[in-house]
């Protein structure tokens, strides 16, 4: 089925639960351009608590994860973030500065990353995650920020709840609020395609799309009315989108259309990563684990037996994917992908 154009809702959904890394966390934790600046001394009126450590913390929710040159990052649950540098053999939980939930990480080399959460916390990391200051921090606003991406080593985006969507030009150290569209849908995940196009899937059907980097943004026709939340660009102007019940649509033509894709689950799907053999991986809720083998054409479901769910995959080398999820981390052979 192909679709050509869609609604555009205009009327303010219901919140947490239609956004993914809010409903994740609560359900497996019970979890025109104004700008105004913000920086990190709004923050400093409080002295932040620091993440608990935990012995366990390897096995509790965990939301998200990033690889780090040799080393991978995970983040997820009341401030927990773990780093390996031996492929995954044992985690170090390091010391951070809070204990909102984090939803989103992303480094630009081994040594500079951002973490986002709740209480609209961005943390920065100057040392390949040892240690980590909390440069934003919004309780108030009650919004959370639900994923973190930069394109350089000064210039990035962090994006969230109602609209949420913070600017920074100095590496992190100060962000500034920028309208991305007159609404104030949840804005779950942004991507980049190898030529610089830059994609938000947002809720209630929305997805945005921008040619220049971020200056400006375009809603795209949306294939469905639920929330995506997630989106895996391709070559060229190939996108594969992804959300609610299990619905993931590919566009070829750079979101202005869209084919639906037979899953196979009702699951809410919620990451996807393409291998170094052109492998292509979607996650999901209840162990859901979707493979394609012929460039996201078609998809094949490979249920994982514990049914537990993932919230995002990357991967690791050495033949290995890293999934974080309600189970908190676990390495998974790719070689399981092809039973």
């Amino acid at each position: 089925m192909e679709w050509n154009q869609g609604g555009s809702p205009h009327t303010r959904p219901n919140t947490c639960s239609t956004f993914l890394r809010c409903t994740l966390a609560s359900a497996l934790l019970l979890v025109m351009a104004i700008t105004i600046p913000v920086t990190s001394a709004e923050a400093e009126d409080d002295a932040p608590e620091f993440a608990v450590q935990a012995p366990l913390a390897g096995r509790t929710l965990l939301l998200n994860a990033a690889v780090a040159d040799s080393a991978m990052v995970v983040v997820g649950g009341r401030g927990h973030i773990l780093v390996t540098d031996d492929g995954g053999e044992s985690w170090q939980q390091m010391e951070v500065p809070t204990r909102a939930a984090l939803t989103g990480v992303h480094f630009h080399d081994r040594q500079l990353g951002w973490a986002v959460g709740h209480d609209s916390v961005i943390l920065r990391t100057l040392d390949g995650g040892t240690t980590w200051e909390r440069v934003h921090w919004a309780p108030e606003e009650e919004n959370p920020l639900l994923d973190v991406w930069f394109s350089d080593a000064e210039d990035g985006f962090a994006i969230g709840a109602y609209g949420s969507f913070y600017v920074t030009s100095d590496g992190g150290a100060t962000w500034s609020f920028r309208a991305l569209s007159e609404y104030d849908f949840h804005l779950n995940h942004i991507s980049r395609s190898i030529d610089g196009t830059l994609y938000i899937a947002a809720e209630a059907g929305m997805i945005y799309r921008s040619d220049d980097g971020g200056e400006s943004w375009i809603e795209l026709p949306s294939p469905y009315e639920g929330s995506f939340f997630g989106s895996l660009p391709l070559e060229g102007d190939t996108l594969l989108l992804f959300g609610l019940q299990g619905h993931l649509f590919r566009s070829e033509d750079a979101g202005e259309s869209w084919i639906e894709l037979e899953t196979g689950t009702t699951a809410m799907l919620t990451d996807g990563v393409r291998l170094a053999d052109d492998t292509i991986v979607i996650t999901g809720l209840g162990g859901a684990l979707l493979v394609s083998t012929d460039n996201g054409h078609a998809f094949e479901l490979h249920q994982q037996p514990d049914r537990r769910g993932i919230s995002a995959v990357v991967e690791a080398g050495n033949g290995q994917l890293l999934l974080v999820g309600e189970f908190g981390v676990k390495m998974l052979p790719e070689s399981d992908l092809a039973r």
